[in-house]
This record gives structure tokens, sequence and C-alpha cells, in this order.
């Protein structure tokens, strides 16, 4: 009987993640613990004092619920470490949606995998929560600006901004919210996009510091004004908070493979409406 992919992960010893960071050169310094399997790294605190090369694995025909790409990865990762190289895959982060979805988890396959997946393919490191929380903070901003007087001037049939849940809802595509009573907002059109699909991911994973996360938030366009001019979160100062929220999240994550090879996952911008990968940082 062929095993399933949790049986295999399950049945796997996992090293402590302390032992995969020394193994890839980081001291105590340099990342920090979210259990005993998992750990943030810190970017700025590395010196690389040269390049290594990089393998993209594309053009994969994947099945038609998209299976493939990862378990070909960290295959790949797996072999070049066999063979005596210093191999490091990266990944992005499973989505919400696709986990619970037809296609299910995306920690790879068979003994092509990175533990612990249960982990991985939920909530993770909290990471598409914080991006999820800076999207709807700024919703939030936006919608109480109109309420306390729309200084700004915007015109609430044109905001493009919509807010964001990890999870496939198509029920919540297209709302109307701010119904009821006045204290309840002023009622418009409205609509979620899934988590992964939000600019604010596409703005993490294309960021190389938090000065830089901070800058690109403040340039979101979140609609227009009723003369036609564009409004951004740095008109209404939100750039600020979102980047507090996302202090966290853009750390890159530090796992490791079914062989106990490091493995980097960070970010997950669905390709659809950003580059499709994981983040730049990595």
């Amino acid at each position: 009987m062929v095993k399933s992919d949790i049986e295999i992960a399950q049945e796997t010893t996992i090293l402590p993640i302390t032992k995969v960071a020394e193994e890839i050169g980081l001291n105590e310094e340099q990342y920090e613990l979210y259990g005993k399997y998992k750990a943030k790294i810190a970017v700025e605190k590395i010196k690389a004092d040269k390049n290594g090369k990089v393998i993209l694995v594309t053009a994969i025909t994947p099945t038609p619920a998209g299976e493939g790409k990862t378990t070909t990865v960290v295959g790949l990762g797996d072999t070049l470490n066999r063979i005596g190289k210093d191999a490091i895959i990266a990944l992005r982060e499973p989505s919400l949606g696709p986990v619970f979805g037809i296609k299910g988890g995306a920690a790879g396959g068979g003994y092509a995998q990175v533990v612990p997946m249960e982990d991985i393919n939920l909530h993770f490191t909290g990471d598409f929560h914080a991006i999820g929380a800076a999207n709807n903070l700024l919703a939030a901003i936006i919608d109480n600006h109109i309420f306390q007087g729309n200084e700004l001037g915007i015109d609430n049939r044109r905001i493009t901004w919509k807010r964001a849940v990890d999870m496939n809802d198509r029920q919540l595509r297209h709302i109307v919210d701010g119904l009821g009573a006045r204290v309840n907002g002023v009622p418009r059109e409205d609509g979620f996009e899934i988590t992964v699909a939000s600019e604010i991911m596409a703005i993490l994973c294309l960021s190389n510091d938090l000065d830089g996360l901070k800058e690109n938030l403040a340039n979101i366009i979140i609609g227009y004004t009723y003369d036609n001019q564009p409004v951004t979160a740095r008109d209404l100062n939100a750039q600020g908070a979102m980047t507090a929220l996302l202090k966290e999240a853009i750390k890159p994550n530090l796992v490791q493979t079914l062989e106990n090879n490091p493995a980097l996952i960070h970010g997950g911008p669905f390709a659809n409406i950003a580059h499709g990968c994981n983040a730049v940082i990595v």
C-alpha cells in the first residue's frame, strides 16, 4: 500500500531547526525560533561574502490541479545536497485557499517534501495573517476617512482597494457594506480578494527591507477623488501602521526537507497578479 504524503512526513525524523541553521552557517543572533522546527531569519544581520548560483525551476507542465513545481524543486535540492553541493531551496508559502480546495497542500509530495508540512500548509509563522491584517487595516482607514468627513474627497464609487481573506470564498467577491445605522459607515459596493492575490502580498515579496516596504506601501493607489485625482496610502498616512503589522512577515522562514536539508519559505503571490514566486529577499 502506497503511503500518503502526511504519513511519509510524520514518519520522518526532523532535526531541530537550530541544527539546520548551524549547518548553513547561521549563528544564534541571525535567526529567531518559532518553536522547535521553524525559524525566522534576520536578513539584516547576515553579511554574505560571495554570491551563490541560482537554479530557477520553471516551465513545469503540472496536473490540472497544479501539482509538480514544488515537488521538483525539493527533489532537485535534495539531489544536489546528496552529491555534495551546498544547496538551499526557496519556495513560496501555501495559501489556505488551495489547501482547503481541490488542489490541497503545497509542501511537495511523496519523499520530496518540506516539513513540518502540517504547519507549513496551515498558519505556519503567521505571515499571511499579517498580510491580510495590513490589507484590511488600509481598507478600514479608507472607510473611516470617508465616514469622518472625507477631507480628501474620495469618490466611494471609485475606490479600487478591496478587503482580503485567505480563503476560497466566492460569495465575498462583490458585496455591499456599511449598511444599517449611520454609525455602521457609508454604504458602498466593496469586495474581497484572496490574500495571496492582494497588492500587499506582491509588495512584501518585492521589498528588500522595512524602509523599502514602507515606501512601497505608501505609494499604493486606493482610489480616486471626485475630480479624478489618485489617492494613495500616503495621503491617508497609513503606511507606518501597515509596516508595523508586517515587521515579522518580511523575514524569511527557515525549515527543512525530509532529508534534513535547508529550505527557505517566504511569500506567495499568485502569478496572475504579480511575479508568482517567492520573495526577492531570499
